[in-house]
Order: structure tokens, then sequence, then C-alpha cells
């Protein structure tokens, strides 16, 4: 299979462009003009081919545009926004899907194409419970959070075994359909994990049953809250509609200090969510050396 890598003709056209038009534009001006000839020279002919990286996959079935990601990447040819693009002009879940059973490159790529997929749902559950990296396994988690309801049998089976547990309470916590299994388990893990205080206080925030409140207001009053448990806890008090408005002295809390220090607010450091809330014609026409 024939592999063209238009994002190498596109720089090389770039470079010579950017060098002869260097004093024209500031560093601003570059970094919105650079995009706008990434776009136009998608839809240029290229000379040697006779037509535009768009045109190009265009006329690929949907057999065949799979294929050709899946060859990029076993090459090592730079995968074009072109491509991704025309994978994502259609309906390609079901051929998609199978690269999340390939290498790290392919999963990585068949995310970020897919989405939050509902058919793709099995897959992401057992790629969280998988030795894959975290980074997979949290993009996984995201896309499922999207149809908790849906998964929600599933993750309190692998709750149960005791199967990334962090993963699957995050996934519980999203569900909109009240299940008395689930507060249980989310008020058992908030109150027993000591180490995990913010994390296990916006799982609650987000599945939002108020019974919640008295064990978030008991925890806040606690003499050994620290500053960052302190800040979940009041955002998640407030977001089930409570209210904590007694002062509290954190001068001693190092990174209380670190915040004061740099003069930035809870705010902006923790975001609204909490602390988990908290990653032209000149350049174009040209052979396409590139080609391989």
């Amino acid at each position: 299979m024939k592999l063209y890598d238009f994002d190498g003709m596109f720089d090389q056209k770039l470079s010579e462009y950017v060098k002869k038009n260097a004093d024209k534009h500031r560093e601003k001006e570059w970094e919105d003009i650079i995009p706008k000839m990434y776009a136009r020279f998608g839809d240029t002919v290229i000379k040697s081919l006779g037509v535009s990286p768009n045109q190009y996959y265009a006329q690929m079935d949907d057999g065949q545009i799979v294929a050709q990601l899946r060859a990029h990447l076993k090459q090592g040819v730079a995968v074009s926004e072109f491509l991704c693009n025309a994978i994502e002009s259609r309906n390609l879940s079901e051929k998609l899907i199978p690269l999340l059973d390939g290498t790290e490159d392919e999963k990585a790529y068949a995310l970020n194409l897919l989405g939050a997929c509902r058919q793709a749902l099995p897959e992401y559950m057992r790629l969280i419970c998988s030795d894959e990296s975290e980074d997979i396994k949290n993009t996984c988690v995201d896309f499922a959070k999207e149809f908790a309801d849906e998964v929600k049998e599933l993750a309190l089976e692998n709750y149960g075994k005791g199967v990334e547990k962090e993963y699957m309470l995050e996934i519980l916590s999203r569900c909109v359909l009240k299940d008395e299994r689930i507060y249980e388990i989310l008020i058992k893990e908030f109150r027993s994990d000591g180490e995990n205080v913010p994390m296990h206080a916006s799982y609650l925030a987000a599945y939002g049953d108020e019974r919640a409140l008295p064990y978030l207001l008991d925890k806040i009053d606690g003499e050994g809250v620290t500053f960052i448990e302190f800040q979940e806890l009041k955002y998640a008090i407030e977001a089930l509609g409570g209210e904590y408005t007694k002062e509290r002295d954190f001068s001693n809390d190092p990174y209380y200090e670190i915040i004061k220090a740099h003069s930035v607010s809870s705010a902006d450091v923790f975001g609204a969510g909490g602390l988990n809330g908290v990653i032209n014609g000149d350049i174009t026409g040209g052979q396409g050396n590139a080609e391989k």
C-alpha cells in the first residue's frame, strides 16, 4: 500500500514560505496563519497525485481508509489531519473498534477517533481492567462515564471483585439513575479511605445525593483536614446544596502557603469542578517528494 506523507510535504513547502516571508509577520500572527495554510493545503491538488489530500482519502472506501491509518502507524509515516478528518466524517465505529486490540498507537488513535462511542463500551471497560497505560485507561474512563448507567452493573461487579476500584467508583458516581448500592459504596469509601478524601468527596458531589451532606460536613469540621481536602469538601457540600461558613486557619499548611505566595485563587488551582475537575498558493502545488 502506497502511503503519502502529506504533513511532510506541507512542512517542506511551509519552511520555504516562512524563510521568504519571515519579516512580514510576528510570531503570534504565524500561529494564526499556519493552520489556515494547512487547511488550504488539504484542498490543493498535488501535481504528482493529480488530487488534493482531501480528495485522495475521499475516493477510498471504508475498509481502505482504515487500512491506510493502520499502515501509517505500522510504517511510522505521519498521520495527517486530512486522514483523521476523512475517517471522522464517516460512521466507521465497527472498523475502528478492532484497533482497540492492536498496538499502543492504534489504541490511541482509535480512542481519539471513536470518542464516547456506545458500541465501543465493552472494549473500553476491558481496557480499563487490563494492563494498559494510565493514559489509555483514563481516556476509556472518561468515555465510559458518559454511559455510566449502561455499564453500571459491570462496574459494580468489577468493584466487588476489587478490580480497578477507583476507576469503577468514578464511573459509578456519574450514574443518573439512583441506585442504593452506589450510594452505600460511595459513602463507605469516603468514610474509610483517609488518604483519598478529595477524590471520594468529588465522587459524592458528582453523584448528587443530598444524604451525603452530613458526612461531608462532619469531615470538613475535623481538625486534621488539610487545605486541599477542605477545598474539595467545601465544593462537594455546595454542589449538594449545603453550606459551610466557618473560618479555618490553614496558615501552616504548605499547599496554602504555595498558593498564597503565588497569589492564585483556589478556583484557579482546583478549577470549577474542584481538585479532581483538575492535559495560500505559495505553499502548495509542488511535487510530493515525501511520497513513499
